[in-house]
């Protein structure tokens, strides 16, 4: 849209506070805005000396605009996200997080369950949360069983049902996890009571319920019910325990909601806590993605409006790192300089930097479903950096695993053409090794590797990568040479400190560029020998240490085992035990052959 077309309908806007909509010639709606003025608002993007590049593009593609005129600035708001949401116009800022987020709710009805649900709906219930994952909906659902015994079934709990006797008590019951509400062991009122107790819980205001279990405590104790006061204190402990998982930032603390804002290339990450008297009971960074160049102070503050619209929250007070433009005046903004406020502020601002640094050493390098010549370009960086006769197109990488000597095993990872060939991936059973000698181990199981490959006539890969230093690919090195297949292949070992990478005879190392595609892949093809060789590990030593003596008799089998173990608990016991009752029970035959390797192995 031009400035002449927009001047024939300048005169038509108005100068409430609403929301205004940009449409391309296609119909496509590619912008909302909310405005105070909608007038001067969107005169702002028809002025001749407009510096952004994609805002003179976005000005470019309108063919039509349309306005909405609500009562309030919220009104315009909550109007602007909905918008947002459902659309997600190509020029507007956009939260790259929209997943769904897990309530608690309070089911209306008597007696009422609590439980997690991923939908709200209008029928009357309480809805709790949102809470950031599912993990912590579980821990506090675990804690509300041990805490707050209440009903899980789904029973019709009418007066009516529990005055005719149709139901009786349950497993939950004699567990301790609910008291009986449907034969009429526990009140509504009681009932109700309890509820309450969670409400208290879940908003972070432990003190009033701490204070609440010690005057029911001091209750009971004075009318001598020592029973009932010994269960008050477990679940005071019970509550110490939770609180303690809980960051406590100070109890003079009201309810008030931290930001923090970092900006990383063409996105920026939001860091969120929200601190309920004096707790911070959720934590969340979400990454922004602007469109028009939008300054920090425009895209902080977008996400301001839309986390508190998402987690529901009502706190007078917002803590931010430099000062912004809130639609609504009753909210105070504060910029802390010293104090606790400001510690919250840093505490805001160190998960944000730690959430971004993390999300950059996940940055690995995957080159599934990209273009054959998006592999190839980084393949042949990867030539260029290591000399390479060849593209490095097959790959394999080596990598051991102990504990303290026992359990030895190593692994090995394929890559072709830059992606995983799982189908090629390797576990090596160390045959020829004890104690712990990584160098003997990584010989052994080179050796092994390629004598195979050699037999079955295979094509060497163009590169072996070792995880380790020099001691690791010099004993590599000594199986190759052994096998007669020097200038075959190139061997590289990647140190793990400082990412260096070293060459067979070679007393320099190469540091690739930190940034580099290449280190990314050759990261991400260790890390993944890392979790292959780990599982096998791991799988070993379970089993290995859930071994018993009795497994390794030849002639008793698993049946017999279990038979034996069920009736005397241990193989200590079986030795003590006279031939003639374990002959009983499972044969001379077999008795025997139990007897006979005791003997040897006593």
């Amino acid at each position: 849209m031009t400035q002449e077309q927009y001047q024939q309908i300048a005169h038509k806007l108005p100068a409430d506070p609403g929301i205004y909509k940009y449409y391309d010639a296609n119909g496509l709606l590619i912008y909302v805005g909310k405005a105070k003025c909608l007038k001067k608002r969107i005169a702002s993007y028809f002025t001749k000396n407009q510096n952004s590049f994609k805002t003179i593009e976005l000005v470019q593609k309108i063919d039509r605009i349309e306005f909405t005129i609500v009562d309030s600035e919220q009104d315009a708001l909550l109007l602007e996200n909905s918008l947002i949401k459902q659309y997600k116009p190509r020029y507007n800022i956009l939260l790259k997080d929209d997943k769904g987020y897990p309530y608690l709710v309070i089911k209306k009805e008597r007696f009422p369950r609590v439980f997690s649900t991923w939908k709200k709906y209008n029928d009357g219930s309480i809805y709790l949360g949102p809470f950031t994952s599912k993990g912590t909906i579980r821990e506090v659902l675990s804690f509300i069983k041990q805490f707050i015994p209440l009903r899980t079934c789904k029973l019709n709990l009418s007066q009516e049902n529990i005055d005719k006797q149709k139901f009786k008590p349950c497993l939950e019951y004699h567990l301790g996890n609910c008291l009986a509400p449907c034969v009429a062991y526990q009140t509504e009122e009681s009932y109700l009571d309890s509820l309450e107790q969670l409400k208290h819980l879940l908003k972070g205001n432990m003190s009033q319920l701490m204070n609440h279990l010690k005057k029911e405590m001091q209750a009971h104790a004075e009318a001598l019910d020592f029973e009932k006061a010994a269960q008050l204190k477990y679940k005071m402990d019970l509550l110490l325990t939770y609180q303690e998982k809980s960051v406590v930032v100070g109890k003079h603390f009201s309810n008030l909601d931290v930001f923090s804002i970092l900006k990383d290339g063409k996105l920026a990450y939001v860091n969120y806590l929200m601190v309920q008297n004096g707790s911070i009971i959720q934590t969340h960074t979400v990454p922004l993605e602007g469109k028009l160049d939008e300054p920090e102070d425009e895209l902080l503050c977008f996400a301001v409006e839309r986390i508190r619209a998402d987690f529901n929250s009502l706190s007078a007070e917002i803590i931010v790192p430099y000062p912004i433009e809130y639609f609504d005046k009753n909210i105070t903004i504060t910029v802390p300089k010293l104090g606790d406020k400001k510690k919250l502020l840093d505490l805001s601002i160190k998960n944000v930097t730690y959430y971004t640094r993390e999300l950059q050493l996940k940055k690995i390098l995957q080159l599934e479903g990209k273009s054959v010549s998006e592999k190839k370009l980084v393949l042949d960086e990867l030539q260029s950096y290591l000399h390479l006769q060849e593209t490095p197109t097959h790959i394999e990488c080596f990598d051991n695993s102990n504990f303290q000597g026992s359990f030895p095993v190593s692994a090995m990872v394929c890559f072709k053409d830059g992606v995983p060939s799982k189908k090629d991936y390797r576990h090596f059973n160390v045959k020829t090794v004890e104690g712990i000698n990584d160098f003997a181990t990584m010989k052994e199981v080179v050796y092994r590797r390629y004598k195979r490959v050699q037999e079955a006539g295979e094509p060497m890969p163009q590169l072996i990568v070792i995880d380790g230093g020099k001691g690791q690919l010099s004993a590599a090195l000594e199986s190759i040479e052994a096998l007669g297949l020097t200038g075959s292949t190139t061997l590289v070992g990647l140190a793990k400190n400082e990412e260096e990478l070293f060459f067979a005879n070679d007393s320099q190392s190469l540091k690739l560029p930190w940034d580099s595609d290449s280190l990314k892949l050759l990261r991400g093809i260790r890390d993944e020998v890392h979790r292959f060789g780990i599982t096998f590990h791991r799988n070993k030593r379970s089993k290995g240490t859930f071994t018993t003596a009795l497994e390794n008799i030849e002639g008793i089998g698993p049946a017999t085992r279990e038979i034996l173990l069920n009736q005397f608990k241990s193989v200590a016991n079986i030795k003590k035990e006279p031939i003639q009752n374990i002959v009983a029970l499972i044969g001379a035959k077999k008795a025997a052959a139990l007897q006979k390797f005791f003997e040897a192995n006593p």
